[in-house]
């Protein structure tokens, strides 16, 4: 017993002795894994340190460059302590491997009883953590460099680029910058080269474009830098600064002389109407408006127009011509006014044609601007200059040419015409034969062929009836319904559709109605050179100046044309019998001809020269009917805009009216007391109707008696018809009241899905309404021109009988007019206004008897 006793106790000995060994060979291992490990952990905590302290960066290339030197020599050092590091790392990987342990940590490992077991375990598990945590840091460091390296080397390079991009920015502004200096003031600049310095001003901005890239570029890579924590040093910051307000400055200073040298150009340039300026004095300003149609200021009275004060002027001076009583003959009269206001006069077709041309104006439906007027006109004047070797005030026949233009053919002032419009008013008034006038009309709406069809005729038409009606004459003359003018025209083309050249200028020698002033214009040019030596009968003025007319029924009876065109007569000299119309010096044997006339007329009686009128036009058959014809506007109108377009529409109406009501005129008057003024140049080849002239000196007190009884009974008519158009009005009015109320009870009834019918009726209602509103507004209009005749005929009546004396019997003149009314209206108009529109008829001048 003893014996196994001390066996055992033995083999325990060696065991404790062998465990002991084990445990310090265990210490001793581990010992030197730890203390390296912690080491290791160490120095990666401090280079960790030292590769953050490298950020951040500075935006200069030399400091980022020696940051690249020293992150190099930081990349080598510890790339030279990786194989340590690895070395270590495996040793603990090794002894790991060989004890190990479990993965819960024992809650009594603190205490002082812990078996060996626990202890070899507890020392595993430290060790592992210190290799855990030095494998992290490792490859943590690592990866830091790597990525520090690549960040330096991307900024360097960013750097670099923005370093060399200044630098070629700053080389090519001190360029631009220098061109810039050599740029001339621009009030310097001659104003032909202003076209040139635009242009060289727009390449120079074109050549700068690519900066804008590059300074683009630069401004990027700055905020790039900026994003990844990298700014840049206060002088490369002061650089890119001063490149950017440099550019802002130059792009300024280009965009400014760029708008000036334009707006220089616009005011002062070839297209602008700064020159136009001059056409007008103190207090009056030439004004542009947004679509380039001047207007004029009146800084004095503060007031505002759209015509030119020398046109105003020129307006006021054509209502001094009222008094003549011939439509045709008053519009030729005032055109010549304007023509040579205008200076047309001295303008002849061929050097009209040459400016068309240089302007590119042969497609007569090509569309002007104001600007494009003003060029051809400029050009145009500039021209007679050159060929006449005359002074022309261009600004001012310029400025109002166009004025007179833009009335005619744009009172709405749209800024915009057609060329066909401009080149018909020009060629009207220009100073050529009358037939060259037409060739050249019929050529602008002339297909290839030479032919013309109704529809491009009555374009033409359309155009030319502008310029009287701008006069408001145009009732005379047809009205602008040119539609039975083209028709008259084509009886010409045996029943062509297209006619010539040879067959419209057939038609417009005959005179037609409503060109017949085109013709008049011509023999009033003509006239105005001409001095007759003869007396006049009435005026007793020798010579004659102008028009000289010859009476056909007594010899020796020769009237001057202001006598005859206002009406004036003198004693034995009745204005009903032919005469003939002389605007050239009379030969003998016009003279002997005459004679022979006068003596066969002498044997004559009224009633045959009634029987026989031989009209001196074309009369055109102008009824109220629609224009079926397409007539577009010359240019945009507004509807009723203006004066003349007023007074076409009421007259127009009151004709209508009149010729419903024609019965009283045609029962009231004798077949030659019926004729108006303007007829009684076209009865018997330009005659006068039957009426016996007062004497200035000596008055006729039996025919004021029958004169003033004519006038009791006209008075006495008109009269009852007044009273008849007022029941007429007031039954009108209300049959309009009582559609009215009918139209407003529509609505209530439309909500029905039922009423229908009623809904039908309804429109009908207001169809009925727009019907009576119209023929009352007619009524109306034509109750006004009634009770101005009765006023005039009752102030006839009240006065004394001498008031006939000197220009003929006025009572038997307003007799005989079936328009007094008119008349009477044109007269009260005052010397303010060049609109005279009458409702007369067109005198007649076919000069078959007068020799041309």
């Amino acid at each position: 017993m003893p014996l196994e006793m001390n066996l055992c106790w033995n083999e325990i000995k060696k065991k404790s002795h062998s465990l002991r060994a084990r445990l310090e060979a265990f210490s001793d291992h581990s010992s030197k894994l730890q203390i390296p490990l912690q080491e290791i952990i160490d120095w990666l905590g401090q280079k960790d340190e030292e590769l953050s302290a490298q950020l951040p960066l500075r935006g200069d290339v030399l400091l980022v460059q020696q940051e690249k030197e020293r992150h190099a020599a930081f990349m080598e050092e510890v790339k030279s302590r990786g194989p340590y590091i690895y070395s270590v790392l495996e040793s603990a990987q090794a002894f790991l491997t060989q004890h190990p342990f479990e993965e819960v940590e024992d809650s009594n490992s603190d205490s002082k009883d812990v078996s060996p077991r626990h202890r070899i375990q507890n020392i595993s598990r430290f060790v592992w953590k210190q290799a855990t945590v030095a494998s992290e840091l490792w490859e943590k460091l690592t990866a830091r460099c790597v990525d520090q390296h690549r960040h330096i080397e991307r900024t360097l390079e960013q750097l670099l680029e923005i370093k060399g991009t200044m630098e070629e920015l700053s080389t090519t502004l001190n360029q631009a910058e220098s061109v810039r200096e050599t740029w001339e003031p621009i009030g310097d600049l001659f104003i032909d080269s202003l076209p040139e310095h635009i242009q060289a001003t727009k390449l120079f901005k074109e050549e700068l474009s690519p900066m804008k890239d590059a300074v683009k570029l630069v401004n990027d890579l700055a905020h790039q830098l900026a994003i990844s924590d990298v700014h840049l040093s206060m002088e490369n910051s002061r650089a890119l600064e001063q490149i950017n307000t440099r550019w802002k400055q130059l792009q300024v200073s280009i965009n400014d002389r760029l708008k000036h040298l334009q707006d220089a150009h616009r005011d002062f340039g070839p297209g602008s109407q700064h020159f136009l300026s001059t056409s007008v004095q103190v207090p009056w300003e030439r004004a542009i408006s947004p679509n380039k149609v001047p207007y004029y200021i009146n800084h004095q009275a503060q007031t505002t127009c759209w015509d030119h004060p020398k046109m105003t002027e020129l307006y006021q001076t054509l209502a001094d011509l009222n008094n003549i009583k011939f439509s045709a003959y008053r519009t030729a009269m005032k055109l010549r006014r304007v023509q040579k206001a205008l200076r047309l006069d001295l303008v002849t077709l061929p050097t009209a044609l040459e400016v068309f041309s240089e302007h590119e104006l042969q497609p007569s439906d090509h569309v002007m601007d104001v600007v494009e007027v003003i060029h051809c006109l400029t050009a145009l004047y500039e021209r007679l200059e050159e060929e006449r070797g005359i002074l022309v005030n261009v600004p001012l026949c310029v400025d109002m040419t166009l004025n007179w233009l833009l009335n005619v053919f744009d009172s709405g002032r749209s800024g915009k015409m057609r060329a066909l419009s401009f080149k018909t008013g020009i060629a009207c008034l220009c100073g050529t034969e009358v037939k060259e006038k037409f060739q050249y009309l019929f050529s602008q709406v002339a297909n290839a062929s030479g032919l013309c069809d109704q529809r491009h005729l009555g374009v033409l038409l359309h155009e030319a009836i502008q310029v009287p009606r701008q006069l408001g004459e145009v009732a005379a003359f047809g009205g602008s319904n040119v539609e039975p003018s083209v028709r008259s025209c084509f009886r010409f083309g045996n029943g062509k559709p297209a006619i010539e050249a040879i067959q419209f200028l057939e038609w417009a020698n005959l005179e037609p109605q409503s060109m017949v002033w085109l013709a008049v214009l011509h023999r009033v040019t003509i006239a105005e050179q001409v001095k007759h030596q003869t007396k006049c009968s009435v005026c007793r003025q020798c010579p004659i100046k102008g028009f000289r007319y010859r009476s056909l029924k007594q010899f020796n009876v020769d009237i001057c044309q202001t006598c005859f065109l206002t009406g004036r007569a003198s004693k034995g000299n009745k204005l009903h019998y032919p005469i003939m119309e002389y605007y050239t010096m009379t030969t003998s044997s016009e003279n002997m001809r005459d004679f022979a006339t006068t003596l066969k007329n002498k044997f004559r009686s009224k009633q045959y020269f009634s029987k026989h009128p031989q009209r001196g036009y074309l009369p055109v058959q102008s009824v109220l009917e629609a224009d079926f014809i397409e007539t577009p506007a010359s240019s945009p109108m507004l509807p009723h805009a203006d004066t003349h377009s007023r007074i076409e529409h009421f007259a127009s109406r009151l004709a209508e009216m009149e010729s419903q009501n024609s019965s009283f005129y045609n029962d009231s008057l004798s077949p030659d007391d019926s004729l108006d003024e303007d007829q009684y140049l076209l009865r018997h080849s330009s005659p006068i109707t039957d009426r016996e002239p007062v004497s200035s000196q000596q008055p006729q007190d039996s025919t004021n008696t029958d004169d003033k009884g004519e006038l009791e009974r006209i008075l006495a008519h008109l009269e009852d018809e007044n009273r008849v158009l007022q029941g007429e009005l007031k039954r009108l009015k209300w049959q309009h009241e009582e559609a009215a109320e009918s139209a407003e009870g529509t609505p209530e009834s439309a909500q029905d899905p039922h009423n229908e019918e009623l809904l039908a009726e309804a429109r009908i209602l207001r169809q009925h309404k727009s019907r009576l509103e119209t023929r009352m507004q007619i009524l109306e209009d034509h109750n006004k021109q009634l009770e101005s005749q009765l006023q005039r005929l009752r102030e006839l009546l009240l006065q004394p009988g001498t008031d006939s004396k000197g220009d003929g019997s006025t009572a038997s003149s307003l007799a005989s007019s079936p328009h007094p009314s008119e008349e009477s209206q044109t007269r009260e108009k005052g010397p303010g206004t060049p609109n005279t529109e009458t409702a007369d008829e067109v005198e007649g001048k076919d000069h078959t008897p007068w020799p041309s």
